[in-house]
């Protein structure tokens, strides 16, 4: 291998272009100066050897004897380490002396950086040796590149990550793209392969697909840069749903590790102990990371006791098959995508695939009811934080509980049980999505399904889709019946009563919500009897009971007896919104900023769009109009986060064009358009911030009635929304998209008003324009998270 001799020591010479890693750099170069040993550690294939020789190549004049890298891959036997260093530093072993005492002997006075790659599979050989030269050698350092780190005294680790990947749902133009060190990666390797490759439109979302799917691990970009000889990029992008068959090839001359993608897993997988081994396919069910409680939950069987999971872990994150990190003060593991893919491939030749996933299914299920059990409390917070973090493994459940047979109404529990987190986090359509599959594929008539019933008809209700509401109340209220069963009894009448609600039947709501209330009083369910309490004081609110400001202070004493925060946000909303109504904004305002303080710290989205909404009012009312619009559009932001157009009863929708009407007629509507738009462009903080009397975290800048047309929405689109473009691009009415997509023509009214929102558009025809020249027909199915675009929480 040709190397550098132009300092002493010895560095093998870089055949390819080094991609990114500054920061990485600079981290190595500083823990060097610190430390007199460094290892590197990461996943195969992750590029700790290109990092380790240029920090080498990079500090080697700081070594008056230079640098010099041993590559101990060849090595089989511990017992031949030190013969191996020997011979990279170009020392031969004729004496009768042990190999190591040469060794010692010749690095005693030397001021020397020695890097030692691949040490994994002679581990306890080499971490002997290291420590046995820094104790003999004090001018000596040790850059080590390793899969696992040596473990031994005053070593200092650094965990190479992947290279930076771009959103592969929104990626940036190409010029922009190329900042990221993979797309780089990919790039320059596919101009290698073809001889000429520069990033186009065309090809931008395949690229960004592909380095994203590859979780930004260079061995793998370079090795799916090769099939480029034979596939576009499209067309790559599509086959890596097996990568590991896919990437098999790579260049001969390579060390056999990194001639393909699974070779290089291979290496780590021999690494492991069989409990080891069992636990990487077990961990491999898990999506978008997991606590140590799940791994205990999931992995323990047949092979690995419950007690031996923890030991199990530990070792999988020394290993580098596992990253170990901290969100919101939660410790969490993770695989990379590439490890994991390996790991079910080994479930399933084990014949635990379903075993597994049914015990992680069952952990989530149980986790679920535990939260709501235990909403109505101080942990409301806690909650929503844990089950936010833990989405993608809720809808990896659901999935499996969808398409395997008899798991139906397990699914409908899982499902029903995150409905008081669900409510306020957003994403209604894809919780609507999964109760709408469920239901249809079990009519089994269960407790869960009637839970389901109600839920779902709740949701319905929110997004304007009163047949179907109808539809499951009559289902829910039958059910109910046949079951005798009292808590879904309770469920039917609330589901009854809110219903009325929406129609502004408010006798009939009045009556039906304090039946509900009696009802969950006597089956002891506190979360079910503060939600009738609210009901039934929103409905007096809107009728002018003078009871209404009782009850909602109840609802608030209810709420603080129990320190619900989450709760608390609505129960200030709905006194704000009393107060506004009998004219008085002097309390109304300070109640509705206090739900805004709540809201902002947690993810309550719902309450967000609640407060902001009202306190819109109540500022226009105190004629601060301009404030008032700003708000106004806020507040849309905030529906449409939720998942909701505008407020879902129909006297609060009329409160709202009351006061846009006369926000329009003090301002103007060119003024109106302009404020609102500054608002609709804020972040929640931001809002919060603004609403509180002071200016934004960033400010924003009016943009012209003529606004560019975007490449790509500031939000993600759901698949519902991009069929409704499509047709809309097509030139149909609400009317007749409705009949295609089997939607009333007011729930496609209130998708078109969340993407005139979403595009910062005025007009249908704009949407349509943008469709044609932006948007790629929808194809396919929906990926887990229901939605074409991922980010959708729960």
């Amino acid at each position: 291998m040709a190397g550098s001799r132009r300092d002493a020591g010895w560095i093998p010479a870089e055949v390819n272009t080094f991609v990114g890693r500054q920061r990485e750099m600079s981290q190595a170069r500083t823990l060097l100066t610190r430390s007199r040993l460094l290892t590197l550690t990461g996943a195969g294939g992750i590029g700790k050897t290109r990092l380790a020789l240029r920090v080498a190549r990079d500090v080697r004049r700081s070594f008056p004897d230079g640098a010099w890298v041993v590559d101990l891959g060849p090595v089989e036997d511990g017992a031949l380490l030190a013969q191996t260093v020997l011979a990279a530093l170009g020392l031969d072993h004729k004496s009768a002396l042990p190999a190591v005492t040469v060794l010692v002997d010749h690095l005693a006075d030397k001021q020397l950086l020695l890097v030692l790659d691949n040490c994994e599979h002679v581990l306890e050989a080499s971490a002997v040796l290291v420590r046995t030269l820094l104790a003999a050698a004090p001018g000596l350092k040790v850059l080590v590149a390793s899969r696992q780190s040596l473990g031994i005294d005053a070593e200092s680790l650094l965990t190479v990550p992947p290279l930076a990947t771009p959103n592969p749902d929104r990626p940036p133009p190409p010029r922009a793209m190329m900042r990221y060190a993979a797309v780089q990666l990919f790039v320059e390797q596919a101009s290698a392969v073809l001889g000429e490759f520069t990033l186009s439109e065309e090809d931008r979302l395949a690229v960004a697909g592909i380095c994203h799917r590859l979780d930004g691990l260079p061995l793998a970009i370079e090795l799916a840069a090769a099939r480029l000889r034979v596939l576009c990029p499209q067309q790559l992008l599509g086959a890596l749903d097996d990568r590991l068959a896919l990437l098999n090839e790579g260049s001969r001359a390579a060390p056999a590790r990194q001639q393909t993608l699974r070779a290089a897993i291979d290496c780590s997988f021999v690494l492991c102990t069989p409990q080891e081994q069992w636990g990487w396919a077990r961990l491999s069910v898990f999506c978008g990371g997991f606590d140590l409680e799940a791994a205990e939950a999931v992995c323990a069987g047949e092979g690995l006791a419950r007690e031996q999971v923890l030991g199990v872990i530990l070792e999988l994150v020394d290993k580098s098959v596992l990253t170990m990190e901290s969100r919101r003060g939660l410790g969490r593991y993770r695989m990379l995508e590439t490890i994991r893919q390996y790991g079910r491939d080994l479930l399933r030749l084990g014949g635990e695939e379903t075993a597994v996933r049914r015990r992680h299914r069952d952990h989530y299920r149980e986790l679920a009811a535990r939260a709501e059990a235990d909403w109505f409390s101080a942990r409301q917070e806690a909650w929503s934080t844990r089950l936010y973090l833990e989405r993608t493994n809720i809808r990896a459940a659901l999935e499996f509980c969808l398409n395997t047979p008899h798991e139906v109404d397990a699914g409908l529990v899982l499902a029903t049980s995150l409905w008081g987190n669900a409510l306020g986090a957003g994403s209604l359509d894809e919780q609507r999505r999964w109760f709408g599959q469920a239901l249809a594929r079990d009519a089994e008539p269960t407790p869960a399904r009637a839970r389901a019933l109600w839920v779902d008809g709740w949701l319905a209700l929110l997004l304007g889709d009163i047949s179907t509401a109808q539809a499951r109340l009559d289902a829910c209220q039958d059910l109910a019946k046949r079951l005798g069963d009292a808590e879904s009894l309770a469920h039917a009448v609330q589901f009854a009563g809110l219903t009325a609600l929406f129609r502004e039947d408010f006798p009939a709501a009045v009556c039906l919500l304090e039946e509900a209330f009696d009802r969950h009083r006597a089956t002891a369910d506190l979360w079910a009897e503060w939600t009738a309490l609210f009901l039934l004081a929103v409905a007096y609110c809107l009728t002018g009971d003078p009871r209404a400001s009782a009850m909602a202070e109840q609802c608030l004493a209810l709420c603080d007896a129990h320190d619900a925060r989450w709760s608390r946000s609505y129960a200030l909303w709905l006194l704000g919104l009393q107060h506004w109504l009998c004219g008085d904004t002097r309390r109304a305002i300070p109640l509705l900023q206090s739900g805004l303080r709540i809201v902002r710290s947690g993810r309550n989205l719902l309450g967000a769009a609640q407060c902001l909404e009202v306190l819109a009012w109540a500022t226009a009312q105190d004629g601060r109009s301009e404030q008032a619009a700003t708000l106004l559009g806020a507040a849309q932001t905030a529906w449409l986060s939720v998942g909701i157009a505008l407020p879902g009863l129909g006297r609060l929708l009329h409160y709202h064009s009351e006061c846009e009407a006369r926000l329009r007629g003090f301002l103007g509507d060119s003024a109106y358009a302009a404020a609102a738009k500054r608002g609709t462009k804020l972040t929640l903080d931001q809002a919060t911030d603004y609403a509180l009397g002071e200016p934004p975290t960033t400010p924003t800048t009016p943009t012209t009635p003529t606004a560019p047309i975007p490449e790509a929405p500031p939000t993600p689109l759901t698949r519902r929304q991009r069929q409704v473009i499509e047709l809309l691009a097509q030139g149909l009415t609400d009317k007749q998209i409705a009949a295609k997509l089997v939607l009333s023509p007011r729930t496609v009214e209130g998708h078109v008003y969340r993407l005139l929102a979403v595009l910062g558009f005025d007009s249908r025809t704009q949407i349509a324009t943008w469709a044609v020249e932006n948007f790629a027909p929808c194809q396919g199915e929906p990926d887990e998270s229901g939605s074409v675009r991922p980010g959708a929480a729960w």
